[in-house]
């Protein structure tokens, strides 16, 4: 009977032209439904039950990377071998050092990387080279200094690739290591140009910019909303997946304006009511108070509720627009450098303790040891707690033949000792996450 009534529907006539499409709806609906399975497994009461689902996920990611690089090797792989671009020296150490990680033989490496077996064989041969030009290299040359200082920089932007050369000479500076930003970035090279975009028009100042004089003198408050997967792309109508649990989080954050300093974060599983705003700010300002609180002009701030409760506590709300220079640009600046720094480079939990778990060790790591740009390489909570930066320490110098009174790179401080010192670059991770990286130098 059940093949009969099969037999008997038509399929709707043109269907095959149509079958990409249906492949594209059907993904979109595996990843709707996995991921509503996945965030109530998360949230089980049963420890099994959340390592299964933790499981599942890392699984999927590793199978999505997988095919990713299938992808990209596939096109490579149409080139002939010898219109292939050759490897540099330093990318030809990386593949070893991958080779040593992994095990591989150097059958596997050569397949992996599509290269010849006996090309690897002739690197594995040929890695202490000391020549200039030599075939395998750490690093290459830079004025008067070391090499072990040029790997350490590069080392530096490899285990942190969002560091740019500011924040990176910042970093070594705090260690003992003062190098210039021009010094840095020839040591990196150049990243490739990106194509020409308009000039954007200068911003225009208000004429009622809140400026702050001393620590909790302003805060700035804002909500934004972080994926849980890779994004909110749907097939559907209307084109994104909704913008609540399980599928994305609404996170408050909260920042002093003078250090800079993170203050506070709380996360919610949709898009919280002014009230939930207010109980969140209410718990953070329980000491402590700023004077001027600035937000933008969303429906949890620009109402009569939130106007009444910054009265009673005698805080001063100031709503700036979009962009506006000295508004609540700056905290949108530090929301992008959130998503770069931190939920872009986990998989975003979808249990809410352990998401506001990794937002806390974020800020944690923000506040004490990431120097900020704006307060001159100090860290925020050296600015907001008076503390002597790290930076006007005593400093290594590598080259011995430096003279000791002669000046260095900003901030100069004296030498620690004599010069010509040997120092090898040492990692720790804050809570032993691998993207929160403490930079300290240690004797080689």
């Amino acid at each position: 009977m059940c093949q009969e009534l099969a037999l008997d529907v038509p399929l709707v006539s043109g269907w095959p032209k149509s079958v990409r499409s249906v492949v594209l709806h059907i993904i979109s609906m595996a990843h709707y439904a996995i991921v509503a399975a996945r965030g109530w497994a998360a949230n089980s009461i049963n420890a099994r039950v959340r390592l299964n689902a933790q499981n599942d996920r890392l699984t999927q990611q590793v199978e999505l990377l997988r095919e990713q690089l299938r992808i990209k090797d596939a096109r490579m792989a149409r080139i002939l071998p010898e219109h292939r671009p050759h490897y540099r020296p330093v990318e030809r150490m990386a593949i070893v050092e991958l080779k040593a990680a992994q095990g591989w033989t150097v059958a596997q490496t050569a397949r992996e990387f599509l290269i010849e077996p006996a090309t690897v064989a002739s690197w594995l041969k040929r890695i202490d080279e000391q020549e200039p030009d030599a075939l395998v290299q750490l690093s290459q040359p830079v004025n008067r200094f070391p090499d072990f200082v040029r790997y350490i920089v590069q080392r530096l932007k490899v285990v942190c690739p969002s560091l740019g050369k500011r924040k990176i000479a910042q970093m070594l500076a705090r260690a003992g290591l003062h190098l210039g930003t021009t010094t840095v970035q020839r040591v990196l090279k150049e990243k490739p140009t990106k194509p020409p975009t308009a000039p954007a028009e200068a911003p225009v100042p208000t004429g009622r910019v809140v400026m702050a004089n001393y620590p909790d003198h302003v805060h700035h408050v804002d909500l934004t909303v972080v994926p849980t997967s890779a994004g909110l792309w749907a097939s559907w109508l209307p084109l994104a997946l909704p913008q609540t649990w399980p599928f994305a989080w609404w996170v408050a954050v909260v920042i002093d304006h003078f250090s800079r300093r993170a203050m506070g974060v709380a996360v919610f599983k949709k898009q919280p009511t002014s009230v939930e705003v207010r109980t969140f700010l209410g718990r953070l300002y329980a000491k402590t108070k700023p004077k001027y609180i600035v937000c933008d002009k969303g429906s949890q701030f620009w109402c009569e509720g939130f106007k009444a409760w910054c009265k009673r506590r005698g805080i001063r709300p100031r709503f700036g627009a979009i962009g506006r220079y000295g508004s609540i640009a700056v905290l949108e600046r530090f929301v992008r450098t959130l998503k770069e720094e931190c939920t872009r480079r986990i998989l975003v939990p979808l249990r809410r303790d352990d998401l506001r778990r990794e937002l806390v060790f974020y800020f944690e790591w923000y506040n004490e040891y990431r120097p900020h740009e704006y307060i001159g390489g100090e860290t925020p909570n050296e600015v907001y707690y008076g503390r002597r930066a790290a930076s006007m320490a005593t400093r290594v110098e590598p080259r011995a033949a430096w003279p000791a009174a002669a000046p260095c790179a900003a901030p100069r401080v004296p030498i620690r000792g004599a010069p010509g010192q040997r120092m090898r670059l040492v990692f720790e991770y804050h809570a032993g996450r691998k993207h929160l990286p403490i930079v300290k130098l240690a004797a080689a």
